[in-house]
């Protein structure tokens, strides 16, 4: 049976749905078995109102690049339909729950863990295993070696990416979500018996000028020893034999 996971994360144009703050951008990436898709869901959407200056200082999302985006009510189908199922997998979830959950009662939908087969919460799994250090996405990135050069400011679908790559190093140890084709090849390879009897070994014997050569690396050997090399008095027992 498949296992199919989706790591998501939203931006918002604040810190508190109760208060009024707005869901803004949606990314999602699919992973099924582990492996990645390339299914994955992106949305900007139209907040309906303006941005916070602490919000816009983390995302860069601009009030007029956001004003001609979608309403939530217009997407939500579409996010329904591509996370039910799943298991939802968010850094710091209560955070992004809480949001989604709001612009779904603005709608009166239902609420979002209804849609899915469950929610994990990677931040608290990485403060779990990790006690006492810093376990922001950024700092799990540093930690499993996932690069986020391109990572100058926050954005879902960007987020989402390098959780599913800080996810799977963090719950496996496997090195990234690429599958190397020589590696796979060589794993088959190996599970398979190897028949020897057909082989034939060829032996390719020493000219007498590479028998010179190799007599005259041993005797200066032989002579930086003080005549000790074990060698030579193998030699010369089983000679005298």
């Amino acid at each position: 049976m498949a296992i199919r996971q989706i790591f998501l994360d939203t931006e918002t144009t604040g810190l508190s749905p109760e208060s009024g703050d707005r869901v803004i951008e949606i990314g999602c990436v699919e992973l099924v078995n582990r492996r990645l898709t390339g299914r994955n869901l992106h949305f900007y959407v139209n907040p309906e109102r303006r941005n916070s200056e602490d919000a816009f200082k983390v995302h860069g999302l601009a009030d007029d690049f956001l004003a001609d985006k979608p309403l939530f009510a217009h997407v939500v189908d579409e996010l329904v339909e591509y996370v039910r199922g799943a298991e939802i997998i968010i850094h710091n979830a209560a955070f992004d729950v809480g949001f989604l959950d709001a612009e779904l009662r603005r709608i009166s939908r239902q609420a979002f863990t209804t849609h899915v087969a469950r929610v994990t919460d990677s931040l608290s799994m990485a403060r779990e295993t990790f006690p006492g250090k810093s376990n922001s996405l950024d700092a799990l990135c540093k930690r499993f070696e996932v690069s986020n050069a391109g990572r100058n400011l926050h954005g879902a679908l960007l987020d989402a990416g390098l959780l599913a790559e800080v996810y799977v190093r963090m719950t496996r140890g496997q090195d990234s979500l690429v599958i190397d084709a020589a590696d796979a090849l060589a794993a088959e390879m190996a599970a398979r018996p190897i028949d020897f009897s057909g082989l034939r070994l060829v032996v390719i014997a020493a000219d007498a000028i590479e028998v010179a050569a190799h007599e005259a690396v041993l005797a200066e050997i032989d002579k930086a020893s003080g005549d000790r090399t074990l060698w030579r008095r193998v030699a010369a027992e089983a000679v005298a034999q």
